[in-house]
């Protein structure tokens, strides 16, 4: 079977190896005559997957002590609420540095559940096209926590460097952008990303929060809303997603298998420069609105002169096999999303595409 050349934002390309793994075990798990999805969560073939792919997050992140890993549902947008409501106590306020979209939503559920505000923002008449300076940050040194996205998928901004925000708990949105590179997790007071950009299937999301944090939590909130209940039962309080750990875990090993995310990160920079050198030569057909040192390396927007030749490079792109290009609904032109995933023999097919459009237009 011939694979299509897959860009979609997310749900994303998954690694080859990992989904053909799921596809002979699909019916038969080690040999249980059952799939995995039909085991229960509390039985051991599941128990020992779920404890893998535990581990295999903590090592490939290189997660210190002091910090919990949490398997849990409901998508990252849930956790533009769960976050406020386990840390944001009353008479407490918490930063925001708007740089996108996510990071609007993030704001907006904060402000639901207590005192939130935005200490930055890039938006200018509704578009983002850089993250914000140290100088332009108007933080509260007693904020209870300031929050990032770290990657903006619809504008195609990502942070290079980290906020400076003092002794503040810094909390990061990475649904997008997670495991590209390596971490430093100390710097962060608490981190959750949907799996399905870089690390798996939809119906996950991962957390890992430092365990000062969670033990100062709330507990006046739901029991499936505290963080500590899903430390302290290990991710397994009810049933999580099975299928979707499974095959996160499969990824997981993949990246392992790959180098770790050292090779990871050089093979993500390798295929952002050569896109970006696509565009940067062409610059009257081609061009890409953020600016430079803001530029994502996961998902690269572009824009051409006029509606209709964006709309004629979509249909021809996808008649040679590449689908997902279409741009957010809120900003059209193109949206190229090369998660860890995605080979950079299909940025060269789209590099190639490219400069064969520009001499046949």
């Amino acid at each position: 079977m011939a694979r299509t050349i897959n860009f979609n934002p997310g749900p994303a390309t998954l690694p080859l190896p990992a989904l053909e793994r799921a596809q002979r075990e699909l019916l038969d798990i080690e040999g249980s005559g059952m799939s995995i999805i039909e085991h229960s969560h509390r039985g051991k073939i599941f128990e020992a997957i779920h404890n893998e792919a535990l581990e295999l997050t903590r090592e490939l992140l290189a997660v210190p002590k002091g910090y919990s890993v949490l398997f849990l549902q409901g998508g990252a947008s849930q956790q533009f609420a769960v976050v406020p409501m386990n840390l944001l106590k009353p008479g407490q306020s918490a930063d925001f540095l708007v740089t996108g979209v996510w990071a609007k939503s993030a704001l907006k559920e904060a402000k639901i559940v207590g005192t939130a505000r935005a200490a930055a923002t890039t938006e200018v008449d509704g578009k983002f096209v850089r993250v914000p300076k140290q100088s332009e940050l108007e933080l509260d040194p007693n904020a209870a926590y300031v929050h990032i996205t770290t990657n903006n998928t619809i504008f195609g901004t990502q942070w290079h460097t980290l906020p400076d925000v003092g002794r503040v708990p810094l909390i990061a949105d990475m649904s997008s952008d997670i495991m590209w590179r390596p971490l430093d997790v100390a710097k962060f007071g608490l981190i959750y990303a949907g799996a399905q950009k870089n690390l798996g299937p939809s119906g996950l999301v991962v957390v890992i929060v430092k365990d000062e944090l969670v033990d100062a939590g709330r507990s006046d909130i739901p029991t499936i809303f505290q963080y500590r209940t899903h430390r302290d039962t290990n991710s397994l309080y009810h049933t999580p997603p099975t299928f979707s750990i499974y095959l996160y875990r499969n990824v997981l090993l993949e990246m392992k298998r790959a180098g770790g995310l050292g090779a990871v990160e050089k093979l993500n920079r390798a295929k952002a420069e050569l896109l970006y050198q696509a565009i940067d030569a062409r610059p009257d057909l081609y061009r890409a609105p953020v600016e430079k040192a803001s530029r994502s390396t996961m998902n690269i927007v572009f824009n051409l002169p006029t509606e209709e030749l964006e709309k004629e490079f979509l249909k021809s792109a996808e008649q040679a096999g590449m689908v997902g290009l279409k741009g957010h609904r809120s900003v059209g032109g193109v949206r190229v999303s090369i998660y860890n995933a995605a080979p950079i023999a299909w940025v060269e097919s789209l590099v190639a595409f490219m400069a064969e459009f520009k001499r046949t237009t």
